[in-house]
């Protein structure tokens, strides 16, 4: 962490509006400090209550916070399609390893009705007797020896084809019985998929339409807004002291997935996006542990579900947090209570406070 700290002033708190207030000593006393001015804004901003502009006579204020859940659900609706379209993958790739498997079965089966069919055709041609009972008949002792062996051989071989075939004729109707429950499955997340891609569009055109509605100038101060309000959270957070005792290094892999999601910085969210040129929040978060050398799960959910929670004072550079109740945004710690994270449609991959937004918990994808 002290290397970190050192390079504070240069780079490490470019936050969102630039808050160098993340580690500014008045936050210990609830010294109040303003965000930064955004270019554009009014110079003066309206008084604290003072209702601003908007659309449908909504006070500005207002139309952020009904932006800010619009897409805030149309994550949800993301993370929700991005894991309908892992598991639709997963079933198609399961449907075809049980076709060729069938494909094997049958195959195999020919080959045994195959076998079966010329001992068979030689038993026929003998008389009836296959050639080692013949020798068991035989007069002859050492003949007699030679065809009873010969005729247990045969015997068991017979027995074996046939366990064989019926083996093989159980396996292809267990086969059939699940390509069914698969194709099944395929169906359901495909609907899902569709479901969720509706939502997303309808929320994403939802909110689009309510910011087309703003002047320039009442545009640059909702931008202003959204920073302020989450500075507000950031320095309610701190001030809490939930960052006393962070004070974990991130391990050679978490370095490499900070140092991958940094620098994405600048490219802009794209819902389903992986990269290159564009992310989505949990989409960001994968590619950058995967270029780390370690997959982990595709959403937000399924990362919360499925990697280890460490205690938010346990936290280190490279952990995951994960935001908001029902798990539909997440971030990257990066170090001195910031987080680097695509924020939404419109918006491009930055750094932020890593309280800004309600804490759900903290994974580890290298634990």
């Amino acid at each position: 962490m002290g290397s970190v700290r050192r390079r504070r002033g240069a780079s490490s708190l470019v936050l969102l509006c630039a808050m160098a207030v993340l580690t500014a000593p008045g936050l210990a006393t609830g010294t109040a400090y303003a965000a930064p001015a955004v270019p554009g804004a009014p110079a003066t901003p309206a008084a604290p209550g003072a209702p601003l502009p908007g659309p449908g006579g909504k006070s500005l204020e207002q139309v952020r916070k009904d932006i800010e859940e619009l897409y805030r659900q149309a994550g949800a609706s993301t993370d929700a399609y991005n894991l309908a379209e892992a598991e639709t993958k997963a079933q198609s790739d399961k449907i075809v390893e049980i076709a060729n498997l069938i494909v094997a079965g049958k195959e195999r089966i020919a080959t045994l009705k195959s076998r079966a069919g010329a001992a068979a055709r030689a038993q026929y041609r003998s008389g009836g007797l296959p050639p080692g009972a013949r020798l068991a008949l035989s007069e002859d002792p050492n003949q007699f020896l030679d065809g009873a062996d010969r005729l247990r051989q045969g015997e068991k071989a017979a027995s074996d084809l046939l366990s064989e075939l019926d083996r093989t004729q159980t396996d292809l109707q267990r086969y059939a019985e699940e390509a069914s429950e698969r194709w099944q499955k395929l169906e359901t997340n495909r609907v899902k998929q569709e479901d969720s891609k509706k939502q997303i569009e309808e929320k994403i055109k939802a909110a689009e339409e309510l910011e087309s509605k703003l002047e320039a100038e009442e545009k640059a101060r909702l931008i202003q807004l959204e920073q302020e309000a989450q500075y507000r959270a950031q320095t309610a957070w701190l001030s809490t002291g939930a960052m006393k005792d962070v004070n974990g290094k991130a391990t050679d892999a978490g370095k490499h997935a900070v140092q991958f999601a940094t620098a994405q910085m600048g490219k802009p969210y794209k819902w389903g996006a992986v990269g290159p040129d564009s992310f989505d929040c949990s989409g960001l978060t994968s590619q950058a542990w995967r270029a780390a050398g370690r997959g982990i799960p595709r959403t937000s959910q399924e990362q919360l579900r499925l990697l280890p929670k460490v205690a938010l004072k346990d936290m280190r550079p490279g952990d995951l947090i994960i935001y908001f109740d029902d798990a539909s945004h997440v971030g990257m710690y990066v170090g001195d209570g910031a987080m680097v994270h695509a924020p939404r449609p419109g918006r491009n991959v930055t750094l932020a406070g890593a309280g800004s937004m309600p804490i759900k918990a903290v994974v580890r994808p290298d634990a």
